[in-house]
């Protein structure tokens, strides 16, 4: 089976119209998988105890169409979370948002977003991660890249199948905004390929 993981679209309906063609091209039977960050939140996490507004409208962006295109099921991304803390309404919009995982399966893996895990130092970037299978793809730093027992690959190529084998392997899956990246996981072969739709 395969999986397209996708992640930190941030209210992009451009990037995402894009990223979704790329892959209905590319792969059209794979299975879409969000890593999060689906929305953009307009609060810095500085003044999330500032207020508690009653309209999402108040607090993120959200194109017109963005919604409908929004048929696959996601993880929750720290955008979400901080969206959910400062707003109090019964739009069906909060409650989609509420219901959002924090881990979802794709196959033999596991999709989270990655601000869990311990994040830091210059360049800012994964300290510290916690996944609980030996594959995991996740997103929030928007930088593709791929890391075997802690050891991080040189440098991504596009378009290139990466074999997983028995290592702790951590993929991160880029961002679709601004980057239009995406990665395809193919279970029945054991492979991880970065792609781009730009």
């Amino acid at each position: 089976m395969q999986f397209a993981i996708i992640g930190d679209i941030h209210s992009s309906i451009e990037d995402l119209q894009r990223v979704l063609s790329h892959i209905q091209k590319t792969a059209p039977q794979a299975t879409i998988i969000g890593t999060g960050d689906l929305f953009e939140c307009t609060i810095s996490k500085r003044f999330i105890n500032d207020r508690t507004y009653s309209q999402l409208s108040e607090v993120m962006i959200l194109p017109e169409g963005f919604e409908e295109l929004l048929t696959f099921p996601s993880v929750i991304g720290n955008q979400e979370e901080r969206i959910l803390y400062i707003t109090d309404s019964d739009e069906e919009l909060r409650s989609f948002l509420q219901a959002l995982p924090e881990r979802l399966n794709a196959g033999r893996a596991e999709v989270v977003h990655g601000h869990q895990w311990k994040w830091g130092g210059e360049p800012w970037s994964l300290l510290e991660a916690e996944p609980s299978k030996s594959l995991t793809f996740y997103g929030h730093s928007h930088q593709s890249g791929l890391m075997r027992d802690g050891q991080t690959e040189a440098k991504i190529e596009f378009g290139k199948p990466y074999l997983i084998d028995s290592r702790t392997t951590l993929v991160n899956v880029g961002a679709v905004v601004d980057d239009q990246e995406w990665v395809l996981f193919d279970d029945d072969v054991a492979t991880v390929t970065f792609m781009k739709a730009n």
